[in-house]
């Protein structure tokens, strides 16, 4: 069995979980590995296990500005939820996009505005990407609590 499926995959209890709730599943499984290389490997496993992303939202409006790798994010609500699709050219990155996915998408556009992702740091990530990546990370971030703020606006 690989590491992604030893550990947490997508859930339909997840679904229920709230962001912070989330977050601290995250931190757990990462708590799992001794050293940074083993983190790599899951990191990167979750990125081969991405769903790909549709072609029709791979498109110039999507990509997300400030990463280093194209990253592109489309959003959409559904059940007052705002869902969120993702995809990168780059394995590592689209690892990383499947975290944030994981913490936000299926939220209340509410929650997602108001949290803070915390496990970024509790992780180490930021400590053990390059200044690129984290500031892609962060871009990411960033758009998704954009959308979150805009889908507010819509209702």
């Amino acid at each position: 069995m690989d590491c992604y499926s030893l550990i947490h995959s997508f859930t339909h209890s997840q679904l229920i979980m709230t962001i912070n709730e989330i977050q601290d599943e995250i931190i757990e499984d990462f708590e799992l590995f001794d050293d940074w290389e083993g983190k790599y490997e899951y990191i990167i496993d979750l990125g081969k296990k991405l769903p790909k992303m549709s072609d029709e939202f791979k498109k110039e409006e999507n990509i997300i500005k400030g990463c280093q790798s194209v990253v592109w994010l489309h959003a959409y609500m559904q059940d007052d939820k705002l869902i969120f699709d993702a995809d990168s050219e780059a394995i590592i990155v689209k690892g990383l996009v499947s975290m944030l996915l994981r913490v936000y998408s299926g939220h209340a556009p509410e929650e997602i505005a108001k949290s803070e992702p915390y496990f970024i740091e509790k992780i180490g990530l930021s400590s053990h990407l390059a200044q690129t990546r984290s500031n892609g990370l962060a871009s990411m971030v960033k758009q998704m609590k954009n959308y979150a703020i805009a889908f507010q606006a819509v209702k």
